[in-house]
């Protein structure tokens, strides 16, 4: 079981770990209100999470939900559905634990990529409340670990689990906050340069940059690099062909300065823009032409 001494320990060796934005989203509010709402108060390793982090993705696999802002897609979760209430209709088969606001319920803190539910098991010292990975199968895993704990070892490699995805191990784990972001795809000429050398120039122009991932195709003809700029926060993807083209995501402020280093790098690059379009392909006469496909 964690015990609470070393929550300070865990909360350091994630930040050192996973830097964390420079403006989380809905990560500040009244603590006291909440808790009078779900109906019991809540860890304090969690809290610090969220205050430091946000919501968002932890390596765009684990979730992290808050109990702030308006978002219907964040939120702390918490149910009252007839089986948790320990009624003789509840399938203990198919519910192991009950629900919160049973008495020791489940209590949803974060989800993951597939759908998968990291929850507390609300019994006892809330400050040992272990993590219980519910999967979207049915299936329930317990981790005698809080929630700082649990994402600090799992993003580190040292936390696995039979039931969620493991963090791809060569990367180094990473923080997106759930933003509002205009997306850009500017597609380009080829050049006469290497794939491999358009993409140094790239994210030279952008540094610093930071992993996402990539993956190449059986013959290196069609492959993806991920990518994000530290400073910025800006998401990035370059596509090696069909089509060939440099895919961003920015906070919407920061449209102009996207803009003039995006078009360098691509100079830099030996290419050329022939078209700039939104994600979903809508082809757009100018970079700041409004669509309402632009955010999300």
């Amino acid at each position: 079981m964690s015990d609470p001494k070393n929550t300070t320990t865990d909360y350091g060796r994630l930040v050192h770990l996973v830097g964390p934005p420079a403006a989380p989203v809905d990560a500040h509010g009244d603590w006291t209100a909440v808790e009078t709402v779900i109906g019991t108060r809540l860890p304090h390793d969690y809290k610090r999470l969220v205050e430091t982090y946000g919501w968002g993705e932890f390596c765009d696999f684990l979730y992290l939900r808050t109990p702030f802002g308006t978002s219907k897609h964040n939120g702390i979760e918490w149910q009252s559905a007839h089986h948790s209430t320990g009624s003789p209709e509840r399938d203990y088969e198919r519910y192991p634990y009950p629900l919160h606001p049973a008495p020791g319920g489940l209590l949803i803190w974060g989800t993951s990529m597939d759908a998968d539910r990291l929850c507390w098991l609300t019994d006892g010292d809330l400050e040992k409340w272990p993590v219980i990975v519910w999967s979207s199968e049915g299936w329930y895993e317990p981790h005698p670990m809080g929630a700082t704990e649990f994402v600090k070892g799992w993003a580190g490699g040292n936390v696995t689990s039979g039931l969620i995805g493991d963090m791809e191990p060569d990367l180094a784990p990473w923080f997106n906050a759930f933003r509002s972001r205009t997306h850009r795809c500017l597609r380009l000429s080829e050049g006469t340069s290497s794939h491999s050398e358009r993409l140094r120039l790239l994210r030279e122009a952008l540094a610093p940059t930071t992993d996402r991932g990539s993956w190449r195709s059986e013959h290196d003809e069609m492959g993806q690099d991920h990518f994000a700029t530290v400073d910025t926060d800006w998401l990035l993807t370059y596509d090696a062909s069909r089509p060939h083209q440099i895919r961003i995501g920015y906070p919407p402020e920061d449209s102009g300065r996207v803009r003039r280093r995006l078009f360098a790098a691509v100079h830099l690059m030996g290419c050329e823009v022939l078209q700039i379009t939104t994600a979903a392909g809508t082809s757009l006469a100018t970079w700041d032409t409004p669509s309402d496909e632009d955010e999300e």
